[in-house]
C-alpha cells in the first residue's frame, strides 16, 4: 500500500498574494497534501486550484475559525480517507484601527474572536488529535502587536497578546508530549495584497526589501517545522532589515 502524503492545514487563507496562500504553496512544494481553509470559498478555491495546476496536492475547505463546528469539520475533513495531520498553521487575524473612546464593543469582541478564540479552537483540535500520536507541529501567526500595545490598535493588540499567551501555554503543556508549538511574530508590513491595497504608498516609501516578502516568511515557517526536537524554537520574530525595533 502506498503511504499517504503528510497533511498540512493552513487556517486563514485569503488572496493568492497573501501569507496564507504562500504558506500553502510552500508546504505543497515540499510534498505535503495541503488543506487550504478560509471564510471566502472563491478565494481558497483559487489558491487550491493554482497549487494543483502546478503539480501540488491541495484541497479547499471553507470554514470560519470562530465557529467550533466549522473547526471540528475542518479537521475531520483533513483526516479523511486515513490521512494524518502533521502540520497546522493558524494564520487568521483582522487588524483594525479605531479610536478607543468610540470603539464599538462588538468590534472589540469580534477582533478577539478571530485572533484569540479562533486560535483556541484550532489549537484545541491539534492537541486532541495529535497529542495521542506524540508528534506534529502547530504554528501561530503573531504580529508586532503581540508584544506591545499602542493606539489605535487596542483591540488587535489585546487579541494578539492573548494568542501569544495561548501558544506559550500550549507549548508548555504539549511540547513534552511531542507537539511542536511555535509562535511567529511578524514585525513589519507584509508585502501582500491586503496591505498593498490599503496603503499602496508604503511599498514605495520603504523601498527594496522594506516589507516582508510572503515567500520568505513561508520559508521561515518551513524551517521551524523541520527543526529537530532537541532544538525547537517556540518564538521566532521576523522583520525587514530596515525595520526599527
Amino acid at each position: 500500500m502506498t503511504a499517504l502524503q503528510r497533511t498540512s492545514i493552513v487556517v486563514g487563507v485569503g488572496s493568492e498574494q497573501g501569507l496564507g496562500a504562500a504558506l500553502a504553496r510552500r508546504f505543497a512544494i515540499e510534498g505535503h497534501r495541503v488543506v487550504v481553509s478560509g471564510r471566502t470559498e472563491s478565494k481558497i478555491a483559487q489558491v487550491a486550484r493554482a497549487i494543483t495546476d502546478s503539480g501540488g496536492n491541495a484541497e479547499a475547505f471553507t470554514a470560519d475559525a470562530t465557529i467550533e463546528s466549522d473547526v471540528v469539520s475542518l479537521f475531520d475533513f483533513a483526516e479523511g480517507s486515513g490521512h494524518s495531520i502533521d502540520l497546522v498553521v493558524f494564520n487568521a487575524g483582522n487588524n483594525v484601527r479605531h479610536d478607543f473612546r468610540t470603539m464599538p464593543a462588538a468590534l472589540f469582541e469580534q477582533t478577539w474572536r478571530v485572533a484569540t478564540f479562533g486560535g483556541f479552537l484550532v489549537g484545541r483540535e491539534v492537541a486532541r488529535r495529535l497529542a495521542p500520536l506524540g508528534r506534529g507541529t502547530v504554528i501561530f501567526t503573531g504580529a508586532t502587536a503581540s508584544l506591545r500595545g499602542k493606539p489605535p490598535y487596542t483591540a488587535f493588540a489585546s487579541a494578539k497578546a492573548g494568542l501569544r499567551s495561548l501558544a506559550q501555554s500550549m507549548a508548555r503543556e504539549f511540547g513534552p508530549l511531542g507537539i511542536h508549538v511555535a509562535h511567529v511574530v511578524i514585525d513589519g508590513g507584509i508585502d501582500g495584497e491586503k496591505l498593498n491595497t490599503a496603503a499602496p504608498q508604503l511599498k514605495l516609501e520603504r523601498g527594496a526589501d522594506g516589507m516582508l516578502n510572503i515567500d520568505a516568511i513561508a520559508q521561515a515557517y518551513w524551517h521551524v517545522y523541520l527543526q529537530h526536537p532537541s532544538a525547537w524554537t517556540h518564538e521566532l520574530d521576523l522583520r525587514p532589515f530596515k525595520e526599527p525595533f
